[in-house]
């Protein structure tokens, strides 16, 4: 081949990433879907009402992490997590606004790693962290060190806010329970034009090693759809859950200080069926795009050499406690759907119930790819448990979150969650999800319980900054 060094330059690689890929360039290709603010609410997960035929689909070809969580359950901490493979701690990143390229300059980013591999880097939509709706068509925080190309769609739903349903007219739509059963086809929206140019970008750049990330911007407020999707639930057939009588008494104050007003932000049970109604559609019409993308996978041959990581990047509440969306320490909040499969993955239609993190994505990837991962990643590689999901794990999930200028850090392990507020100051919860999947019952004040509120209590001073 004959090439300059510049020519190198131009194309956004390094010269030795370019030389080590043109002697024998990998053959595993990585497509990573991003969806904004999906909680488990799918077929795969075990919901009766939610239609998701096509996540369901790929939960069947690899193995669906049954208890993944996020490090911070609120975008942009959550996106920076996964993608730097460190924790909040570690990155300075809790709110909306603070770029990681200016707390840890110096971090590569799990795209980064990719690019400075060879492969052909790209993305689609949001996957670093910008405002909904705010910034879409924008970069936002973007890291322009991460691709080779980036694609800013912006659909119809950006152009129609007018339209919107707002049952929370005080809030700004980014946070609002806001929704429109759209006219016209799914293509004209954003998360539609996002399929469009992931598969374009696959038929493109299929006959070299690729990172191709598709950020879809639903089911994210305002939980906009076309109207066949709304079409698919009857709002009659929603039912809000139950807020218990005793959960204020029972928690401590920070616990419930992600949705004020509470209980529902100050909604009616009508408006939150409305709501909850609206935000099934939303996870439909996102799911049918994400099929899209896979099928086009699948049609140019490139299921064989592809694992395929299927990430939302925090829970969201929907009526449960009295709470809704993000920023929670709850299970809703916390728990995020996380699905790899294709290449690397030798279970098929497996389930983990080990629980796992947001930030063990990275290493993954790069060891089922061969990369040489940074030495600083706090997460570990899944791919024991690809290869046997009941296999050995000891380690627990960690989220935090701070609320009211009061922080908090949960520690999740296969029986029990326990969290601290304020390093205790503030109030502790530990539940049982064998007895209480619900968590309704906050054990901490049981003397039964101390043995393992200790050694959760230690996990957790593991982890923070000292």
């Amino acid at each position: 081949m004959d090439i300059s060094r510049r020519q190198v330059l131009q194309l956004g690689v390094g010269f030795p990433a370019f030389l080590k890929a043109a002697r024998g360039a990998p053959k595993r290709n990585v497509l990573f879907l991003a969806f904004d603010d999906l909680n488990a609410h799918l077929g795969c997960y075990g919901s009766p009402v939610v239609k998701s035929p096509n996540i369901d689909r790929l939960a069947r070809s690899g193995v669906r992490f049954d208890r993944a969580y996020c490090q911070f359950p609120l975008c942009s901490p959550s996106r920076t997590s996964l993608l730097t493979g460190l924790r909040p701690d570690t990155t300075r990143v809790y709110d909306l606004s603070t770029h990681f390229r200016c707390t840890v300059p110096d971090a590569v980013a799990l795209p980064q790693l990719f690019r400075q591999n060879g492969y052909f880097s790209a993305r689609v939509g949001k996957i670093f962290h910008y405002g909904v709706p705010g910034d879409i068509g924008s970069s936002g925080l973007d890291d322009w060190r991460s691709w080779n190309q980036a694609v800013n769609p912006r659909g119809r739903d950006k152009d129609e806010e007018d339209l919107l349903v707002n049952h929370t007219p005080k809030r700004g739509l980014g946070n609002s329970l806001s929704f429109l059963a759209a006219d016209g086809e799914d293509e004209e929206q954003t998360d539609g034009l996002v399929a469009n140019e992931a598969i374009r970008l696959l038929e493109k750049h299929r006959n070299r090693p690729f990172f191709i990330a598709a950020g879809f911007y639903r089911p994210h407020c305002p939980y906009v759809a076309p109207k066949k999707y709304f079409g698919l639930y009857r709002v009659e057939d929603i039912r809000v859950p139950r807020v218990p009588e005793n959960q204020v008494k029972s928690v401590p104050e920070p616990a419930l200080q992600s949705t004020v007003p509470w209980p529902w932000l100050g909604v009616t049970e009508a408006q939150a069926a409305e709501s909850i109604r609206a935000y099934y559609a939303a996870i439909s019409f996102a799911d049918a795009q994400a099929g899209r993308i896979l099928s086009a996978l699948e049609r140019l041959g490139l299921a064989e050499n592809t694992t395929v990581v299927l990430w939302g990047d925090n829970g969201y509440h929907l009526g449960e406690h009295g709470l809704w969306k993000k920023q929670s320490l709850f299970e809703g909040s916390a728990r995020v759907p996380l699905i790899i499969a294709g290449a690397g993955v030798a279970v098929r239609g497996g389930t983990c119930t080990r629980p796992v993190e947001s930030l063990d994505v990275y290493p993954t990837l790069a060891d089922l790819c061969g990369l040489p991962a940074p030495a600083n990643l706090q997460g570990t590689s899944l791919r024991p448990l690809l290869d046997n999901p009941d296999g050995a794990w000891t380690r627990p999930a960690y989220t935090q979150v701070t609320r009211a200028k009061r922080t908090g850090y949960s520690a999740r392990t296969g029986r029990w969650r326990y969290t601290e507020w304020e390093g205790g100051a503030q109030g502790r919860e530990l539940y049982d999800y064998e007895s209480d999947p619900g968590e309704l019952t906050n054990l901490a004040g049981d003397s039964r319980h101390e043995s393992v509120m200790a050694e959760l209590r230690e996990r957790i001073k593991g982890i923070r900054p000292r």
